[in-house]
């Protein structure tokens, strides 16, 4: 068990611990660099709560076994890097049009293909709102500390058992595997999903659009399917009607619900004439940078979401007296694309590919070049 109290770890092993006191039961994974000390740990851990480890053949068989094992009643992760990460996007959106609860920690690394095992990035960004076909809508999460790692895995556990979709933890290499003070409170709030009872229960919807769900082996003779589907989980593909229904609700569950899912962080906005916006590690020097530009009388300010899907857009839409907005991150598009349509013409990109994290030298620098 984890106990409360006061850590020193890397970040991949504090989202483990998040995943256990979230009460994950199950893991199923196959590792891969900078991602694997997750799956190490739940092997060490899951059997020490009554849980259960599977290490997989590959990244398909993975989250295809978090999917059936969330069926069985029971919450499920796995963790994967860039490629196995590419591999289960099919399964994310069966996922997400099942209406399965299931968490996915993707530790990013530069590619594409195979790219630089051990080196940070953030190019998954896109990928992971939209790497699985047709509409439908996941929440992604970016941790930018070991103790995020540890309270965003949680959280993130809260949120796909509350909306019964697939969760996202998009983090990278420099958070996983870096060190830091974890700190694991007495208390911590936990959200467990509402069970249908019978079988009109588990095919109804309720107003907050989430039904509650059936469990294999309840007697409920459940019907689980990818296909286009009644309500009822029976197949029909040939409907218009019963398509823009599903999907549209699939849409909605997240974008009406909106107001409680989105989270940032800012810091000195009220006054700012240039935006620094930043996630995940990106962030953290972005944030020092932002201060030393405040030192230097500059009027600078911060925001980073900390849920990047879906994205802060009503906070950021209000942020009305910015001249310039600067996007450090790594990668050559990630979420340049959210930005600039938040931000026209005011929107500057400052991409860093290295696999290095970008300075606060390097961040004040491009701050005072785009006020010249």
């Amino acid at each position: 068990m984890i106990e409360p109290g006061e850590y020193f770890v890397e970040g991949d092993l504090a989202a483990a611990y998040g995943a256990i006191k979230a009460g994950c039961k199950f893991f199923a994974g196959y590792p891969i660099t900078p991602a694997s000390e997750i799956t190490q740990a739940m092997a060490e851990l899951l059997p020490q709560v009554g849980g259960k480890f599977l290490q997989m053949e590959d990244e398909l068989a993975s989250i295809s076994a978090i999917i059936g094992a969330s069926w069985a009643g029971i919450k499920s992760m796995t963790a994967t890097s860039g490629p196995g990460f590419s591999l289960m996007q099919e399964n994310i959106g069966y996922a997400a049009m099942t209406e399965t609860p299931i968490v996915v920690i993707d530790v990013q690394r530069a590619g594409p293909s195979i790219g630089q095992a051990t080196r940070a990035a953030q190019g998954d960004v896109m990928q992971s709102r939209f790497g699985s076909h047709g509409d439908y809508e996941n929440i992604v999460l970016s941790p930018n500390s070991v103790q995020e790692m540890f309270e965003f895995t949680v959280k993130s556990f809260n949120l796909a058992e509350r909306y019964r979709v697939p969760v996202i933890l998009l983090s990278d290499a420099e958070i996983g595997h870096m060190m830091e003070r974890l700190v694991v409170p007495e208390s911590i709030n936990i959200i467990e999903r509402k069970y249908a009872k019978t079988f009109d229960e588990a095919t109804k919807y309720g107003d907050d659009l989430v039904p509650p769900m059936g469990r294999f082996g309840d007697g409920l003779e459940l019907m689980v399917t990818g296909s286009t589907h009644k309500p009822d989980g029976t197949r029909d593909t040939g409907s218009p009607e019963i398509q823009s229904s599903l999907v549209t609700r699939l849409v909605e569950k997240i974008n009406k619900n909106r107001k409680d899912i989105e989270d940032w962080e800012e810091m000195f906005t009220e006054d700012a004439e240039i935006l620094v916006i930043s996630y995940g590690a990106t962030s953290r020097p972005a944030k020092g940078a932002v201060i030393k530009a405040r030192e230097k009388g500059i009027k600078a300010g911060y925001f980073r979401p900390k849920v990047l899907w879906p994205a802060p857009e009503n906070r950021m839409s209000k942020l009305k007296n910015i001249k310039k907005v600067i996007l450090p991150e790594m990668s050559l598009r990630g979420y340049s694309m959210e930005i600039e349509k938040m931000f026209p013409g005011k929107f500057v990109h400052f991409p860093k590919v290295t696999g290095n994290v970008h300075t606060v030298s390097e961040i004040l620098k491009k701050i005072e070049e785009e006020l010249r």
